[in-house]
C-alpha cells in the first residue's frame, strides 16, 4: 500500500516578538492509501496546527512533510495553492457554500479554479452531489438544505477534483444528531469505496467511527492505534 502522507520529524514553533510556542514537537505519521484516521484531542494539543500542515495552508519549521510523494516542505506559496487545489479536498465545520449558488454551482467552484470546461464541470459536479445522496437537490440552494444536507454538499465539493486526500475539520460541530449521523455515515460508506480521509476533531464518539486514532497531547502524538484498541473517554 503506498503512503499518501509522510511526516517525519515536523516541528512548528510559532513566534511573537521573544516569545516562542511549540505546537508540533517532532512528529512522525505515516498514512497509507484508502486509511480513514481521526486525530483527537483537547483544545491547545496541537491538531489544529496539524490540519494546517496536512493541508498545505502552513509549512513546519522543521521536518518534511510528503503529500502523495511529493515533497511540500519547501515549495512557494504558489505551488502550495495548486496542491491544496489538486491533491487535497476539505471539509469544515462552517459549510462555506455561497448562499446565492445552488447546490451544483457551490460544488462546481474549485474545477472554475482548475481550468475544467463549463460543461464538464457540470457533470462532474452532479456526479459528485449523486455520490454524497443529493442528485435530487442539485437545483437547491443551501437556504433550502438541512445542515446534514449542506454538509453533504461540501463534501461533494471536496471530492469534485478526486484528490488523494479527503481531510475533515470537526465536519460534525454545527450539526445536530441527526446530522451528525448522517454526515458520518457518509464518511464511512466513502472510506468503503477507497477514499483516503483523515478528520480533526475532540469528540471520541466521532473519531470511533475511524479505523484508526492519532491522540495529541502537547504537540506529541500520544496513542497511534486502531479505534477498537482506544478507550472512550471516561473508560476504566
Amino acid at each position: 500500500m503506498s503512503a499518501i502522507i509522510e511526516l517525519e520529524g515536523v516541528r512548528k514553533t510559532y513566534r511573537t516578538g521573544s516569545m516562542e510556542f511549540e505546537a508540533l514537537r517532532g512528529v512522525d505519521i505515516r498514512i497509507d492509501e484508502g486509511e480513514y484516521v481521526a486525530v483527537i484531542g483537547p483544545s491547545g494539543s496541537g491538531k489544529s496546527t496539524l490540519m494546517n500542515l496536512l493541508g498545505c495552508l502552513d509549512l513546519p519549521s522543521e521536518g518534511r512533510y510528503v503529500l502523495a510523494g511529493e515533497d511540500t516542505s519547501r515549495l512557494d506559496e504558489a505551488a502550495l495553492a495548486a496542491i491544496r487545489n489538486r491533491r487535497i479536498g476539505f471539509v469544515f465545520q462552517q459549510f462555506h457554500l455561497l448562499p446565492s449558488m445552488t447546490a451544483w454551482r457551490n460544488v462546481e467552484l474549485p474545477l472554475i479554479y482548475a481550468g475544467v470546461p463549463r460543461a464538464e464541470r457540470k457533470e462532474r459536479a452532479v456526479s459528485a452531489l449523486t455520490r454524497v445522496g443529493l442528485g435530487d437537490r442539485i437545483d437547491h440552494r443551501p437556504g433550502e438544505l438541512s445542515g446534514g444536507q449542506q454538509q453533504r454538499v461540501a463534501v461533494a465539493r471536496a471530492l469534485v477534483t478526486e484528490p488523494a486526500l479527503l481531510l475533515a475539520d470537526e465536519p460534525t460541530g454545527n450539526l445536530d444528531s441527526r446530522s451528525t449521523r448522517d454526515v458520518l455515515g457518509l464518511f464511512d460508506e466513502l472510506h468503503t469505496s477507497g477514499r483516503t480521509i483523515v478528520l480533526i476533531t475532540h469528540e471520541p464518539e466521532v473519531a470511533a467511527r475511524a479505523q484508526r486514532n492519532l491522540v495529541f497531547d502537547d504537540g506529541r502524538i500520544t496513542v497511534d492505534r486502531p479505534t477498537a484498541a482506544v478507550a472512550p473517554a471516561g473508560a476504566s
